[in-house]
């Protein structure tokens, strides 16, 4: 048997830098014809001040309105991250055909003014996959696999919401 070396010292560094980032559901918001689940992730020592959940709002508001022209099935959630190198909105709209569309905007820290979107290629960092992961298990429980109406489905996804988590995952 062989194991693969990943070379140590980038994976290294990340583990000894890795720590846990508080998590917390922000609401439910009605925006552009979408129902939005609105979470917020803050690295040690930053917040998410109301002007950059506003910010956030106003990002979102725009981007599913685009979303509406790109086959949006209507629901969706956000995320407004104080990172530790700068500040995050993502907006996860999920669409037809199963699909999902993700938009990530970043700005320098405390700046939400100054948010833009992202470069190509920028992904969601280990925080924020969390709880996307989260929000894809509800939609797929919740609404595609659930039971009862489609208002019910709907109204039991807006439901489940990752709790919050002080210094989480």
């Amino acid at each position: 048997m062989t194991t693969h070396d990943p070379g140590t010292a980038p994976l290294l560094t990340l583990t000894e830098g890795y720590h846990r980032r508080t998590t917390e559901f922000l609401g439910l918001h009605r925006l552009a014809g979408h129902l939005l689940k609105l979470y917020a992730i803050e690295a040690p020592g930053r917040t998410v001040a109301p002007r950059a959940t506003e910010k956030a709002l106003e990002l979102a508001t725009d981007q599913l309105r685009l979303d509406r022209h790109s086959g949006s099935v209507g629901l969706a959630c956000g995320i407004v991250h104080a990172g530790g190198d700068g500040d995050y909105v993502l907006v996860h709209t999920w669409i037809e055909g199963y699909m999902s569309r993700l938009a990530v905007f970043t700005g320098p820290a405390g700046a939400p003014e100054s948010m833009r979107p992202a470069p190509a290629g920028l992904a969601p960092c280990v925080w924020e996959a969390a709880v996307l992961a989260h929000e894809r298990t509800a939609y797929v429980d919740r609404v595609l696999a659930g039971e009862g109406t489609l208002a019910d489905r709907v109204d039991v996804w807006s439901k489940d919401v990752l709790p919050t988590l002080e210094g989480g995952r």
